[in-house]
């Protein structure tokens, strides 16, 4: 089981298991996705991350923030944006692998799997979370049964690999039909309210086991 006791008291994620979590602009998806996945770095799960929205040096700065001091994570950035951009260097480095924009879902999941193959069989790592940060972005570039084709078997390997899927949208960009169509594909949903007031976004929870 994944526990996301640090972030989510009381709940646990079945191995296999795939989660969204969705909300407007603004209410902390993107920090409560990197807590999930720094909660367990910092026991020793390894970390993947598939970013279409930001580069891997920016990735990897942000998840250093979020992790325990003295921490020495193993992580792995799909980066889906700087070669598409055109900015910034393209060196080989083993935490990094690129694809060449958010529109090449075949080299995404070549690259994803990659990763995944190198974890477990390389390092010996059972525990692995892989977050995609963002759907949404996805969606920009390409339209709706493209994606969910995508995340149908983005979230197969997930499942096969026994590894914990944690996936980010903001649900005000996109109509009810979209979201409930891409819902069907989640074991779990997190949906964050708008705050109020300046109180904390509120968190409800749908398909987890507590």
């Amino acid at each position: 089981m994944y526990d996301l006791a640090d972030v989510l008291p009381g709940v646990e994620i079945d191995p296999g298991a795939n989660v969204l979590i969705a909300g407007p602009p603004l209410t902390g998806k993107r920090r409560i996705a990197f807590d999930i996945l720094a909660s367990g770095a910092n026991r020793g799960d390894g970390s993947i991350v598939v970013t279409t929205k930001d580069s891997a040096d920016k990735v990897l700065e942000s998840f250093d923030g979020h992790l325990s001091e003295g921490a020495e994570p193993d992580i792995g950035v799909v980066d889906c944006v700087t070669k598409q951009r055109g900015i910034g260097t393209i060196d080989d480095d083993p935490r990094i692998k690129y694809a060449s924009s958010p529109v090449d879902m075949t080299g995404i999941g070549i690259k994803l799997s990659e990763f995944l193959q190198e974890f477990y069989e390389g390092r010996g790592l059972t525990e692995n979370r892989v977050l995609l940060h963002s759907v949404s972005t996805l969606l920009m570039y390409s339209d709706l049964q493209t994606v969910f084709r995508f995340l149908h078997v983005f979230t197969g390997r997930i499942q096969s690999a026994d590894a914990m899927g944690v996936y980010v949208i903001d649900s005000t960009a996109h109509d009810d039909q979209t979201m409930n169509t891409l819902k069907q594909l989640f074991d779990g949903v997190l949906e964050l309210e708008e705050a109020t007031d300046g109180e904390e976004p509120e968190i409800r929870t749908a398909g987890f086991s507590t």
